[in-house]
């Protein structure tokens, strides 16, 4: 299962639209889940009606919290989504047995037991959550409440059974970089204290561009991880005659 988890506090400024970008991730197999720490008035409005349209164009959840909310958040947010998108897939192949059918059409016995093996594949299941960080001169007075979340995340993610495997991205970057690659993918999370104090604040808000980015690295990743699976096939079937012709 893959996310991305934008925290934010919304109004992008510069480049694509995040909410396309959040679309084009979504059609990736990608949820993607925005947490706004949005100011009073007519800006934090804004922010908040971007980050709720980001979250439904990526398939994923919203939620407007203060700092002090934050970590208990990003928690809970990870983990529901997580149950979400395996209840999802359940539905489908529930719908295929019972054609029009949805998982509430099921007998109360079956249906239990399908719910427990949901509980069990969301704890057990492989996860790749990409974090996304607004580093904006805004959020400036939020970093340090980000950096707390950030740690209770990852000790949260390392309790699960299944391999929980957490990367780490900052925007804006330089103009030729949109985001930032704080943390490639790790199940380490004592290499995230270090990360926070090479993050510069800067004025501007690439929101969509900044997406886009992580989307690249979730593609380059994919595309590694099949180059080497294809690299193992030829090894164990070196010397043998091949099965195509081309």
């Amino acid at each position: 299962m893959k996310q991305i988890l934008l925290i934010t506090d919304g109004c992008s400024n510069v480049g694509e639209s995040p909410v396309m970008a959040a679309a084009h991730a979504r059609q990736d197999g990608i949820t993607v889940n925005v947490i706004g720490v949005v100011d009073y008035g007519t800006i934090g409005e804004l922010g908040s009606r971007e980050i709720d349209d980001i979250a439904k164009a990526g398939g994923g959840l919203s939620r407007i919290v203060g700092t002090p909310q934050l970590a208990q958040t990003m928690q809970m947010m990870t983990r529901k989504t997580v149950v979400q998108t395996i209840q999802q897939a359940v539905n489908k192949e529930v719908k295929k047995i019972l054609g029009e059918g949805s998982l509430e059409d099921l007998p109360p016995a079956k249906r239990s037991q399908v719910v427990t093996v949901v509980d069990e594949l969301s704890e057990t299941a492989p996860l790749r959550l990409a974090l996304l960080i607004d580093a904006s001169a805004s959020m400036k007075p939020k970093l340090a409440a980000v950096e707390d979340a950030i740690r209770d995340l990852a000790l949260s993610l390392e309790a699960r059974e299944g391999i929980s495997e957490i990367s780490v991205f900052h925007f804006p970057g330089s103009s030729s970089e949109p985001a930032v690659l704080d943390m490639d993918w790790s199940t380490n999370v004592s290499n995230i204290r270090t990360l926070f104090s090479k993050i510069r604040m800067k004025g501007a808000t690439p929101t969509g561009p900044a997406i886009f980015k992580v989307l690249e690295h979730f593609g380059y990743d994919t595309l590694n991880e099949h180059q080497g699976r294809l690299a193992a096939h030829s090894d164990e079937g070196e010397g043998m005659p091949g099965g195509y012709v081309v």
